[in-house]
């Protein structure tokens, strides 16, 4: 592919996944990591991983996270016969981080995508699949680029800021206060935070905690390395809800039904204003049910794309999900 050149020092450098030396286990796929240097800045320099080929799925992470959000989905996407794309959007894992808070606005770290997927010069639509911040960048992508987008997978998705708490919104709008407590925040706190809200939301003996240790490690890596300024990104991003019913494309929503970040309660709304839509709710997983339990995740996913293969591009909207919403109240 043009413009896309490796750079042999990332061999040298120290893995970032939870495992010192080797990383994630991709088994027999093809994965290679490359720099993608456009217009010679170094604030659009990405790391990205990929596996496999066929049909391309791209994978976009949410806030403060990393392309190994994607560590057990994207493996199996290569296997299932997809040319799997990931990347560390900006001011997050090893892409660019740019120095000053205004570089940091959903405007930035749009472009900053997109000229990665450009860079990827594919033939065919994407599949896109987005985590929280990387959905609502899914569904942005879907309305500037409808042509180049073959269907959606989102997961628990942003797309407006009522979808937050009270709490969170005020700090997203200061960012300056948000910035100068993560850059105090040491480690070991971010590892308490994680261990403590997996335990809470442990839902057996054999099931301690809700995420697996080499997930509540990567996280807290993440959170870790990522750029301040990135918390400035949710308050410049704008409201989609008068734009999804432009959305044609085929899209499942996913979400877990103890989301504490985003109103588990908006995700069947966005299931509603989407024309070509269909809800899948996972009851014992919070805000990443992809990490929470992943084969589930996986069997609703690839389900999903199989029902594209046989050429069903108007999938029916399934309101499975309201049959399968817990009794208790909403959880923030």
């Amino acid at each position: 592919m043009k413009n896309m050149l490796l750079n042999n020092r990332f061999k040298k450098r120290t893995p970032t996944s939870y495992h010192p030396r080797r990383g994630p286990d991709f088994g027999n796929t093809n994965v290679g990591r490359r720099w993608t240097p456009e217009k010679n800045s170094v604030n659009s320099v990405v790391n990205s991983v990929h596996a496999g080929e066929g049909p391309p799925a791209i994978l976009v992470h949410g806030l403060a996270a990393s392309l190994h959000d994607w560590d057990a989905l994207l493996p199996e996407l290569a296997v299932q016969g997809y040319a799997a794309q990931a990347a560390d959007l900006l001011g997050h894992g090893e892409s660019a981080k740019p120095l000053k808070l205004g570089q940091y606005t959903s405007d930035t770290i749009f472009a900053h995508l997109h000229e990665w997927i450009d860079s990827l010069e594919l033939d065919d639509p994407a599949i896109l699949i987005g985590h929280s911040l990387g959905g609502y960048l899914s569904l942005q992508y879907a309305l500037r680029y409808p042509e180049r987008v073959r269907a959606l997978v989102l997961v628990n998705p942003f797309y407006s800021l009522s979808q937050l708490p009270p709490v969170f919104r005020f700090f997203l709008r200061r960012p300056r206060l948000n910035t100068f407590f993560i850059q105090r925040t040491p480690h070991w706190l971010y590892r308490v935070i994680i261990d403590v809200t997996s335990l809470q939301f442990g839902n057996s003996r054999e099931n301690l905690h809700n995420l697996p240790q080499e997930v509540r490690i990567q996280t807290a890596l993440d959170y870790q390395r990522a750029a301040a300024g990135i918390y400035n990104i949710p308050r410049t991003l704008h409201d989609l809800t008068p734009e999804l019913d432009r959305i044609i494309q085929p899209a499942l929503v996913i979400w877990g039904a103890r989301d504490q970040t985003i109103d588990p309660s908006t995700f069947p709304s966005l299931v509603e204003r989407l024309p070509n839509a269909r809800g899948e709710i996972m009851p014992a997983c919070g805000h990443v049910p992809h990490q929470c339990h992943a084969n589930e995740f996986h069997e609703k996913v690839f389900g999903f794309l199989d029902s594209l293969k046989v050429g069903r591009d108007a999938i029916p909207l399934s309101k499975t999900w309201r049959d399968n919403i817990p009794p208790h109240e909403t959880c923030y």
